[in-house]
């Protein structure tokens, strides 16, 4: 990770932003999670791109961030599900945004 948020300057807000959900896989993650929860292996069917590895690092960084909620359950195998935050599922209208916005950017560079 790069620069912690607290410490940049107040006039910072993108870059702190940025920060949180920069990253390719981050809203991502947040969007497949809005419907409610989701174990690690829906995350990865739903992003099927995404390497397990990145899938795994991204979702402990939102974890840190306190953007989304891990449970183990104490089972063999283990079970572990992810959710929202409240701070996550305020990103919500920025995710859906975003989306909408991606498919708009698409259709246009595929008229250009």
């Amino acid at each position: 990770m790069g620069e912690r948020v607290e410490d940049m300057p107040e006039y910072c807000t993108i870059e702190a932003a940025m920060e949180v959900v920069g990253g390719k896989w981050k809203l991502a993650i947040l969007k497949n999670l809005l419907p409610g929860v989701r174990r690690f292996g829906e995350l990865k069917r739903a992003m099927p791109t995404v390497t397990a590895r990145m899938l795994t690092r991204q979702l402990r960084e939102l974890e840190a961030d306190g953007l989304i909620r891990r449970e183990v359950y104490p089972e063999v195998p283990p079970k572990v599900e992810y959710s929202l935050t409240e701070v996550g599922r305020s990103l919500e209208k920025i995710a859906l945004e975003l989306e909408e916005w991606g498919a708009w950017y698409r259709r246009l560079s595929t008229t250009s």
